[in-house]
Protein backbone atom coordinates (compact mmCIF):
# COMPACT_ATOMS: atom_id res chain seq x y z
CA UNK A 1 0.00 0.00 0.00
CA UNK A 2 1.39 3.13 -1.29
CA UNK A 3 -1.16 5.97 -0.23
CA UNK A 4 -4.66 6.55 1.35
CA UNK A 5 -7.60 8.75 0.17
CA UNK A 6 -8.91 11.10 2.50
CA UNK A 7 -12.87 11.34 2.42
CA UNK A 8 -15.03 13.59 4.20
CA UNK A 9 -17.93 12.44 6.69
CA UNK A 10 -20.38 14.77 8.70
CA UNK A 11 -21.06 13.15 12.04
CA UNK A 12 -24.51 14.47 12.36
CA UNK A 13 -25.44 15.12 15.97
CA UNK A 14 -29.01 13.69 14.86
CA UNK A 15 -28.98 11.33 11.53
CA UNK A 16 -25.40 9.84 12.42
CA UNK A 17 -22.92 9.72 9.53
CA UNK A 18 -24.04 11.41 6.74
CA UNK A 19 -22.31 10.82 3.12
CA UNK A 20 -21.05 13.60 1.31
CA UNK A 21 -23.19 13.28 -1.23
CA UNK A 22 -26.13 14.81 0.99
CA UNK A 23 -24.60 18.04 1.91
CA UNK A 24 -21.38 18.73 -0.44
CA UNK A 25 -24.03 20.37 -2.54
CA UNK A 26 -25.41 22.40 0.23
CA UNK A 27 -22.11 23.76 0.83
CA UNK A 28 -21.21 24.32 -2.53
CA UNK A 29 -24.31 26.45 -3.02
CA UNK A 30 -24.16 28.34 0.05
CA UNK A 31 -19.92 29.04 -0.34
CA UNK A 32 -19.15 26.86 2.59
CA UNK A 33 -17.26 24.33 0.53
CA UNK A 34 -14.20 27.19 0.71
CA UNK A 35 -13.81 26.73 4.43
CA UNK A 36 -14.71 23.01 4.89
CA UNK A 37 -11.88 22.15 2.00
CA UNK A 38 -9.37 24.02 3.74
CA UNK A 39 -10.31 22.08 7.14
CA UNK A 40 -9.90 19.07 5.35
CA UNK A 41 -7.11 19.74 3.37
CA UNK A 42 -5.22 21.27 6.72
CA UNK A 43 -6.54 18.03 8.80
CA UNK A 44 -5.44 15.17 6.05
CA UNK A 45 -2.05 16.90 5.79
CA UNK A 46 -1.88 16.65 9.53
CA UNK A 47 -2.63 13.39 9.04
CA UNK A 48 0.00 12.15 6.70
CA UNK A 49 2.81 14.09 8.92
CA UNK A 50 1.15 11.94 12.16
CA UNK A 51 1.91 8.62 10.41
CA UNK A 52 5.29 9.50 8.94
CA UNK A 53 6.33 10.36 12.55
CA UNK A 54 5.25 7.42 13.09
CA UNK A 55 7.01 5.21 10.25
CA UNK A 56 4.37 5.00 7.97
CA UNK A 57 5.57 5.91 4.48
CA UNK A 58 2.97 6.50 3.49
CA UNK A 59 1.12 9.37 1.19
CA UNK A 60 -2.53 10.87 0.98
CA UNK A 61 -4.79 12.03 -2.20
CA UNK A 62 -7.08 14.79 -1.25
CA UNK A 63 -10.49 15.51 -3.71
CA UNK A 64 -11.17 19.06 -4.43
CA UNK A 65 -14.06 20.47 -6.05
CA UNK A 66 -13.95 23.22 -8.71
CA UNK A 67 -16.12 25.63 -6.92
CA UNK A 68 -13.66 25.38 -3.85
CA UNK A 69 -10.39 25.94 -6.26
CA UNK A 70 -12.87 29.59 -7.98
CA UNK A 71 -13.41 30.16 -4.22
CA UNK A 72 -10.58 30.49 -2.34
CA UNK A 73 -8.24 27.04 -1.96
CA UNK A 74 -5.28 29.80 -3.84
CA UNK A 75 -1.47 28.13 -4.30
CA UNK A 76 -0.92 30.57 -1.32
CA UNK A 77 -3.44 28.84 0.93
CA UNK A 78 -1.60 25.27 -0.25
CA UNK A 79 1.60 26.59 0.45
CA UNK A 80 0.60 27.72 3.84
CA UNK A 81 -0.92 24.71 4.87
CA UNK A 82 1.97 22.72 3.83
CA UNK A 83 4.28 25.08 5.75
CA UNK A 84 2.11 24.94 9.06
CA UNK A 85 1.98 21.11 8.99
CA UNK A 86 5.39 20.38 7.95
CA UNK A 87 4.63 17.93 5.40
CA UNK A 88 6.99 17.71 2.18
CA UNK A 89 4.36 18.76 -0.81
CA UNK A 90 5.38 15.26 -3.04
CA UNK A 91 3.21 13.83 -0.34
CA UNK A 92 0.36 15.04 -1.06
CA UNK A 93 -1.71 14.56 -4.27
CA UNK A 94 -4.79 16.47 -4.87
CA UNK A 95 -7.63 14.69 -6.96
CA UNK A 96 -9.79 17.02 -9.63
CA UNK A 97 -12.00 15.97 -11.99
CA UNK A 98 -12.01 15.87 -15.51
CA UNK A 99 -15.08 18.38 -15.41
CA UNK A 100 -12.68 21.30 -14.38
CA UNK A 101 -10.00 20.78 -17.40
CA UNK A 102 -12.99 21.09 -20.02
CA UNK A 103 -13.64 24.41 -18.45
CA UNK A 104 -9.99 25.41 -19.93
CA UNK A 105 -10.19 28.53 -17.69
CA UNK A 106 -7.43 31.06 -17.65
CA UNK A 107 -7.85 30.87 -13.51
CA UNK A 108 -7.96 26.78 -13.41
CA UNK A 109 -4.38 26.51 -15.73
CA UNK A 110 -2.68 29.41 -13.67
CA UNK A 111 -3.89 27.19 -10.67
CA UNK A 112 -2.27 24.08 -11.77
CA UNK A 113 0.48 25.47 -12.58
CA UNK A 114 0.90 27.35 -9.25
CA UNK A 115 0.17 24.00 -7.40
CA UNK A 116 2.62 21.80 -9.67
CA UNK A 117 5.35 24.47 -8.78
CA UNK A 118 4.68 23.41 -4.87
CA UNK A 119 5.77 20.22 -5.59
CA UNK A 120 2.40 18.56 -4.97
CA UNK A 121 1.61 15.85 -7.48
CA UNK A 122 -2.36 16.34 -9.38
CA UNK A 123 -4.45 13.15 -10.33
CA UNK A 124 -7.40 13.73 -12.83
CA UNK A 125 -10.46 11.59 -12.96
CA UNK A 126 -11.25 10.85 -16.19
CA UNK A 127 -14.72 10.12 -17.09
CA UNK A 128 -13.76 9.07 -20.79
CA UNK A 129 -15.63 12.30 -22.67
CA UNK A 130 -15.20 12.69 -26.25
CA UNK A 131 -12.12 15.42 -24.96
CA UNK A 132 -10.40 12.50 -23.10
CA UNK A 133 -7.58 12.70 -25.67
CA UNK A 134 -4.19 12.67 -25.81
CA UNK A 135 -3.91 15.92 -26.99
CA UNK A 136 -6.08 17.39 -24.64
CA UNK A 137 -4.65 16.24 -21.88
CA UNK A 138 -1.31 17.01 -21.97
CA UNK A 139 -2.17 20.44 -22.20
CA UNK A 140 -2.36 20.28 -18.23
CA UNK A 141 0.15 19.66 -15.69
CA UNK A 142 -1.23 16.37 -14.28
CA UNK A 143 1.05 13.37 -13.13
CA UNK A 144 -1.83 10.89 -12.65
CA UNK A 145 -4.97 9.80 -14.91
CA UNK A 146 -7.41 8.10 -12.81
CA UNK A 147 -10.39 5.11 -14.17
CA UNK A 148 -13.55 6.81 -12.78
CA UNK A 149 -15.35 3.75 -10.89
CA UNK A 150 -17.84 4.15 -13.17
CA UNK A 151 -15.97 2.12 -15.80
CA UNK A 152 -14.44 -0.41 -13.48
CA UNK A 153 -17.72 -1.78 -12.12
CA UNK A 154 -18.81 -3.74 -15.46
CA UNK A 155 -15.57 -3.87 -16.99
CA UNK A 156 -15.92 -7.73 -16.94
CA UNK A 157 -19.28 -7.81 -18.57
CA UNK A 158 -19.47 -4.79 -20.81
CA UNK A 159 -17.12 -4.48 -23.48
CA UNK A 160 -17.57 -0.89 -24.17
CA UNK A 161 -16.55 -0.37 -20.34
CA UNK A 162 -13.42 -2.66 -20.95
CA UNK A 163 -12.64 -0.43 -24.37
CA UNK A 164 -12.94 2.65 -22.06
CA UNK A 165 -10.58 1.40 -19.82
CA UNK A 166 -8.08 0.24 -22.25
CA UNK A 167 -8.07 3.68 -24.15
CA UNK A 168 -7.87 5.81 -21.18
CA UNK A 169 -4.80 3.32 -20.03
CA UNK A 170 -3.15 3.73 -23.42
CA UNK A 171 -3.10 7.46 -22.92
CA UNK A 172 -2.14 7.93 -19.34
CA UNK A 173 0.79 5.62 -21.17
CA UNK A 174 1.62 8.00 -23.88
CA UNK A 175 1.79 10.48 -21.23
CA UNK A 176 3.84 8.59 -18.61
CA UNK A 177 1.83 8.87 -15.94
CA UNK A 178 0.36 6.94 -13.37
CA UNK A 179 -2.40 5.42 -13.99
CA UNK A 180 -5.09 4.59 -10.87
CA UNK A 181 -8.36 1.95 -11.20
CA UNK A 182 -10.74 3.35 -8.78
CA UNK A 183 -13.98 1.23 -7.51
CA UNK A 184 -12.34 -2.13 -7.84
CA UNK A 185 -14.28 -4.58 -5.41
CA UNK A 186 -13.70 -8.04 -7.19
CA UNK A 187 -11.02 -10.41 -7.43
CA UNK A 188 -11.93 -10.50 -11.31
CA UNK A 189 -11.44 -6.64 -11.35
CA UNK A 190 -8.03 -6.75 -9.98
CA UNK A 191 -6.79 -9.61 -12.70
CA UNK A 192 -8.49 -7.32 -15.36
CA UNK A 193 -6.92 -3.70 -14.46
CA UNK A 194 -3.93 -5.36 -13.65
CA UNK A 195 -3.14 -7.35 -16.81
CA UNK A 196 -4.13 -4.26 -18.76
CA UNK A 197 -1.21 -2.43 -17.35
CA UNK A 198 -2.81 0.12 -14.44
CA UNK A 199 0.24 0.94 -12.03
CA UNK A 200 -2.54 1.09 -8.76
CA UNK A 201 -5.55 0.43 -7.71
CA UNK A 202 -8.34 1.37 -5.19
CA UNK A 203 -11.18 0.24 -3.68
CA UNK A 204 -13.50 -1.45 -1.45
CA UNK A 205 -11.25 -4.96 -2.57
CA UNK A 206 -8.06 -3.73 -0.10
CA UNK A 207 -10.89 -2.14 2.54
CA UNK A 208 -13.97 0.35 3.42
CA UNK A 209 -13.32 3.18 4.47
CA UNK A 210 -12.00 3.17 7.83
CA UNK A 211 -11.22 6.38 10.56
CA UNK A 212 -8.20 7.91 10.71
CA UNK A 213 -7.84 6.59 14.10
CA UNK A 214 -7.88 3.11 12.64
CA UNK A 215 -5.59 3.02 9.86
CA UNK A 216 -2.47 2.66 11.54
CA UNK A 217 -3.56 -0.01 12.64
CA UNK A 218 -4.75 -1.61 9.54
CA UNK A 219 -1.24 -0.76 7.36
CA UNK A 220 0.54 -2.52 10.26
CA UNK A 221 -1.65 -5.72 10.18
CA UNK A 222 -1.70 -5.85 6.02
CA UNK A 223 2.24 -5.22 6.16
CA UNK A 224 2.17 -8.47 8.22
CA UNK A 225 -0.06 -10.37 6.16
CA UNK A 226 2.14 -9.10 2.95
CA UNK A 227 5.03 -10.75 4.52
CA UNK A 228 4.08 -13.90 5.58
CA UNK A 229 2.42 -14.52 2.07
CA UNK A 230 5.28 -12.99 0.23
Amino acid sequence: MVAAEALVRWNHPEHGLTMPERFIHVAEETGLIAPIGEWVLRSACHQVRSWREAGLKIDLSVNLSSRQIKRGLSSDTLAAILKETGISAPFLTLEITEGLLLEETEQTISWLHAVKDLGVHLSVVAVASKKTTLGYLKRFPVDVIKIDRSFIRDVITDPSDASWVDAIIAIGRSLKLKVVAEGVETAEQLQFVRNHGCDLVQGHFFSEPIPARSFRRFMEQNSIAAFWSA
